[in-house]
């Protein structure tokens, strides 16, 4: 294709794709972020003198990885240096109940069969059977469908993928389709937390996320350098090709002229003239105007959508006793509903709540690399309230409290101390990602049409796409990207279409720059 000139608005997963992609194919690419480093949710903070992820921790469908660098004629392996795991996490619900699953099927129905007995065991082998067949039923027709409705699914499915879309379970919530599989409670609990990997609660949410479940199965894998690492060498590979990355730039205004995206303005005053421009930040920030009116009038969102989960988060260089941690952990309070409706539909906190910890100078042995104090990345659900009713002080230290001492009862005592510790609760996401609340994962997934109303790639004004989290086919790193691969796809064939209709093309203006 020509040297189509492209901005991307945000070096997030999904805009770092676009722009590898787009730049590889010989268009003129440059990704502006307001930030002074790639990456967007997957950042990293400074705590205790160490770098620490603070974002997302998994990285898992390394297939669709190394299907998107193949493209740009790049070999994942060389680009990141990848190991798997073998325990995908260690859960515990107090310091006698805890369970490991594992990336082999066999060993985690073992384990589930020791610790709750042989029917569970069985009935978790016939849930990654289900689990899936709805990965595979929605892969091609809906998940990797630029903008997939009901009736396209329908008609990707085909007569013979029939039987498989009615295994998705639209219409029934993933905890009671749990149900169907474990009677024991802790188990629901267990898998139903993968409806919080989009931001949701599994009482809300449709069976249709138990698909995730498959996703981690098929394999959780440790980044050298952490998760921020992946931000950084997607950045590189993009700069090898010829994009150009302005950091510490903000992007005040999505320029248009004549019913198409012209460019964008900066902060600064400059304005950077494009033939497309790829908007990767939550659209709840075109939505609230802050990309002008025209970006605004761009985007339909549904006037039921639901934010999704918010966090409050530690990242801290900390001593670790008692407990054996291992890369993921997961910590469950008593009441798991109560959770979910104090954050849902009270719009607070949980009095006690779920712990996900990440200790990452750890692997699958319960031992640390580190020598003395380790690197934990702690994080629990929040209600995404951070422009309307920011968490006080005191809500932040009592669930602080409350999140340690559930780990103390699980056996873990950490000790650590403000000067290395680094804590964002709600308010400061909503400052990272404007517009949002503090919502880390778009729109919540709750009810059957949740998944068909996110925007796709393309938007009303021409010359304008979206990629991201907050966009189709969803949140999570692996969807993200997947939507800057989408967005760059649909880009390329609306330039090469309006070649075809329109073979004398219209030179554009020069840059300011």
């Amino acid at each position: 294709m020509r040297s189509e000139r492209v901005v991307i608005v945000g070096a997030g997963i999904g805009g770092l794709v676009a722009a590898l992609i787009l730049s590889a194919k010989g268009c003129a690419v440059t990704v502006v972020d307001k930030e002074n480093a790639p990456g967007g949710k997957m950042r990293e903070v400074a705590a205790g003198g160490r770098r620490i992820d603070a974002g997302p921790t998994v990285f898992t469908m390394r297939d669709l990885f190394e299907e998107i660098v193949a493209d740009a004629g790049v070999d994942l392996g060389d680009a990141l240096s990848l190991s798997p795991l073998s325990i995908l996490a260690r859960h515990a619900w107090n310091a006698d109940e805890r369970l490991d699953l594992f990336a082999d099927i066999d060993e985690s129905a073992e384990a589930i069969s020791a610790f709750a007995g042989p029917d569970e065991g069985r009935g978790y082998r016939r849930f990654c059977a289900r689990a899936k067949r709805i990965f595979d039923t929605l892969d091609e027709p809906f998940i990797r469908t630029p903008r997939p409705s009901v009736e396209s699914l329908v008609r990707g499915v085909g007569l013979f993928g029939l039987p498989g879309l009615m295994q998705i379970s639209p219409f029934t919530t993933m905890w009671r389709a749990l149900g169907e599989y474990f009677k024991d409670p802790r188990l629901k609990q267990l898998f139903g937390r993968y409806a919080t990997y989009c931001g949701s609660s599994p009482f809300s949410s449709p069976a249709t996320l138990m698909l995730i479940a498959h996703v981690e199965q098929e394999g959780v894998w440790l980044v050298e350098g952490g998760m921020h690492e992946v931000a950084e060498t997607f950045a590189r590979l993009a700069e090898a090709r010829g994009a150009e990355f302005l950091y510490g730039e903000r992007v005040t205004e999505i320029l248009s002229e004549g019913g198409k995206a012209t460019g964008v303005a900066l902060a600064s005053g400059e304005r950077l003239e494009a033939d497309s421009v790829i908007f990767n930040g939550d659209v709840a920030a075109l939505a609230a105007g802050l990309a002008g009116e025209a970006s605004r009038r761009a985007i339909s969102l549904p006037a039921s959508a639901e934010r999704s989960l918010s966090a409050i988060t530690w990242a801290m260089t900390a001593e670790a006793e008692g407990f054996p941690l291992i890369r993921h952990n997961v910590f469950f309070s008593d009441d798991y509903e109560g959770e979910f409706d104090r954050i849902f539909k009270a719009g607070r906190p949980p009095e006690v709540p779920t712990v996900y910890l990440c200790a990452q100078d750890r692997g699958d042995n319960a031992v640390s690399v580190a020598a003395g104090p380790e690197r934990l990345f702690c994080l629990i659900n929040a209600p995404a309230r951070g422009d309307s009713a920011p968490l006080t002080d005191s809500e932040i230290a009592a669930c602080e409290t409350q999140t340690f001492q559930l780990m103390e009862k699980c056996g873990l005592t950490i000790k650590h101390d403000a000067e290395a510790t680094v804590i964002t609760a709600p308010q400061g996401f909503n400052q990272l990602f404007p517009a949002t609340g503090g919502a880390l994962y778009g729109q919540a997934s709750h009810g059957w049409k949740a998944s068909f109303e996110r925007p796709g790639a393309r938007t009303k004004l021409k010359g304008l796409y979206l990629a991201g989290g907050s966009v189709h086919p969803g949140a999570g790193v692996p969807m993200a990207a997947l939507s800057g691969k989408i967005a760059a796809t649909s880009l390329m064939d609306d330039c090469v279409s309006t070649r075809r209709s329109r073979p004398a093309a219209t030179a554009g203006g020069m840059s300011t720059r």
